[in-house]
């Protein structure tokens, strides 16, 4: 049932190997470059882009590792065994189980759906289809779902009310379905949660966490839970969601990247974490026990960005529980968990603003008593997630700083003791070098995964091995494109951090997202400007280098048609021919998917009416079992 264990040594051992591999191509291209540099003599401006140079690498490196034991680590996926009835949206609890013979759940589950700001209907649909789920393997006795609204916008939360009577009277889930909306949304989601399980958490053995946008299928909620209730120190078990519905080729291609190579990424991060696993903050089940004694979040001392209540929390959480002795872990092997994502890189780069924040928010707690050594590397690398990119940057101004404060050649070194001049040895070769090693560690994973699918047959729920292979070189090319754009959106985020901004929690825009080309501009036309005043200032400075700029700085340049265009609509292969970015969920669609769009259409066909008035619904002090 549950997935083989990597002993602690092995682990060991793969951190070991992947660090001592990202340390050695990390400190070889430093050195290549000071041997790039030091043909005019060594000057300090080489030693600061070699040791950025150093730290990029090391990073890129590392990324690479994690890909790299991901498909030393593979096994082919067991075969669903969860069929799509007839009607999914109306699952008959009389079917007969797909997991009869697995072990019978003895625990009782809150599956929690924290909400702020969301549109209601296609929530609570996503909640009715789970359900459904659930009651064809006749596991609803075991479940409650509770819905926990954080949502400030009033008319929204009286439609989350009628909504969600809608929602009871269907499924009639009396007594095992509850809404309550809190008069304060204290620690935002991390806080909502909190306030559930101080109120209610001894009614229950386990809450599986997720987002608004997020559905799983009841095969595998019931999966996870086998698992926790065979593994007494199992604290929290994390599934690798997937991102369905994308319509945009910005979505389409992180819906692709998310299938395609996130499973294999997810593996190698498996190997090196082992029992200090990731928490990502939904579609993860928690043991309430556990949770409750182990992951009381304190309030930092000081005002936002750096004090405050801890935004990016489930790393914290997921620290927590493994310094009181808890297993944490990430099974990629779980299938059927899902997620929504951004249709854009504006709204991305809005989600990526806060993130940002939670992450170097960490650097308060790299020395907080007890944790794990894994765990305080892992906020180390949550930080240089963020911190990384601006090494590139740094490089690429330094090098415009060498240019300016390079020496003027000396032909004749000792002029009394030769006749003729020495030139500068050329070592043009080795940037070369170094230029074409770094972009394989960019390259070489992914490419090796669609390799690695074909052989194995893996890509043909990706249309084939023509398009899988396709798919990865556009997905390639167009990540190389919005790399420097996403470069100054994360630039900036670090920098109104380290200003002391507060982002905030904005509310996740869902739905279509589809930019006009004015909106793109009122977005992005300082990067448009800053690429076009650093190429001009290029020129003026040595037009030779240019060329070696115009990667970073033409898609700055034309950010914002790149932003338009990305964020319309490409395309997908939803019954027809295999197209770009086809995933598994194009070509067949999970049951609970089938079975969340049969509701919302219904509900979205006709009004709500027949909905009980808002005064209706359940207080929120007793809207827990």
């Amino acid at each position: 049932m549950s997935p083989r264990q990597t002993s602690l040594p092995r682990t060991w051992a793969a951190r070991g190997l992947a660090l001592a591999l990202s340390i050695g191509l990390g400190a070889s291209a430093g050195a290549l470059f000071l041997q790039y540099g030091s043909g005019d003599g060594l000057q300090a401006m080489d030693w600061l882009r070699s040791g950025l140079i150093l730290l990029s690498t090391f990073w890129l490196a590392w990324g690479a590792c994690q890909g790299l034991l991901g498909l030393l680590a593979w096994r082919a996926p067991p075969a669903p065994a969860d069929p799509a009835p007839a009607d999914p949206a109306l699952a008959d609890p009389a079917l007969a189980d797909p997991l009869a013979e697995a072990p019978a759940i003895r625990g009782r589950t809150a599956i929690l759906v924290p909400v702020y700001n969301e549109q209601p209907a296609p929530v609570l649909a996503r909640v009715a289809a789970m359900d459904a789920s659930l009651a064809a393997l006749g596991l609803t006795d075991r479940f409650d779902f509770a819905i926990l609204s954080d949502t400030r916008d009033e008319e929204i939360a009286a439609a989350e009310r009628r909504w969600f009577l809608r929602l009871v009277t269907e499924r009639g889930g009396e007594g095992r379905m509850f809404y309550r909306r809190r008069a304060v949304n204290t620690g935002k989601k991390a806080g909502n949660i909190e306030d559930f399980i101080e109120r209610s958490g001894a009614a229950y053995d386990f809450a599986l966490i997720l987002d608004a946008d997020s559905l799983m299928e009841g095969s595998t909620i019931a999966e996870m839970v086998r698992r926790m209730e065979a593994d007494p120190k199992l604290g929290l078990l994390q599934s690798l969601p997937r991102i369905i519905e994308a319509e945009s080729r910005f979505g389409r291609a992180m819906q692709f990247s998310a299938s395609f190579y996130s499973p294999v990424f997810a593996r190698g991060l498996a190997a090196l974490q082992g029992r200090t696993g990731p928490f990502w903050g939904h579609n993860a089940l928690v043991r309430l026990e556990a949770f409750a004694q182990s992951c009381g979040l304190p309030v930092l001392a000081g005002e936002p960005p750096f004090g405050g209540h801890i935004m990016s929390h489930d790393y914290v959480e997921a620290a927590l529980l493994a310094r009181a002795g808890w297993t944490v872990r990430v099974d990629v092997d779980l299938e059927g968990s899902f997620e929504e994502g951004p249709e854009n890189i504006i709204d991305y780069a809005k989600r990526d603003r806060r993130w940002c924040q939670g992450n170097l928010q960490h650097t308060r707690l790299l020395m907080a008593p007890g944790l794990k050594p894994w765990s305080r590397f892992v906020f180390v690398q949550g930080i240089l997630a963020y911190i990384a990119p601006l090494f590139w940057l740094g490089f690429i101004a330094a090098s415009i700083a060498a240019i300016v404060l390079a020496p003027v050649p000396d032909y004749f070194p000792t002029p009394y003791d030769q006749l003729f001049p020495i030139f500068p040895h050329n070592d043009t070769a080795k940037a070369v070098e170094l230029a074409i090693g770094i972009f394989g560690l960019l390259l070489l994973p992914k490419l090796l995964i669609a390799a690695h699918a074909g052989w194995t047959g893996r890509a043909r729920g990706f249309g084939g091995g023509w398009t899988a292979l396709r798919s990865t070189l556009v997905e390639l090319l167009f990540s190389s494109l919005i790399a420097p754009v996403m470069l100054m959106y994360q630039t900036r985020s670090v920098a109104q951090v380290l200003l002391g901004l507060d982002s905030g929690w904005p509310t996740n825009n869902r739905g279509d997202g589809t930019l006009g080309i004015a909106e793109a501009w009122a977005n992005s036309r300082w990067i448009a400007l800053t690429g076009l005043a650093g190429l001009l200032f290029v020129w003026w400075l040595t037009p030779a280098l240019v060329a070696w700029l115009l990667p970073v700085g033409l898609p700055m340049l034309f950010s914002p048609q790149l932003i338009a265009w990305s964020s319309q609509r490409g395309g997908a292969a939803r019954g027809g021919a295999p197209r770009l970015f086809t995933v598994p969920s194009d070509l067949a669609p999970s049951p609970v998917i089938l079975a969340w769009k049969h509701v919302l259409a219904s509900w979205t066909a006709a009004p709500e009416g027949g909905a009980a008035p808002p005064a209706e619904v359940t207080e929120p002090q007793t809207a827990y079992a």
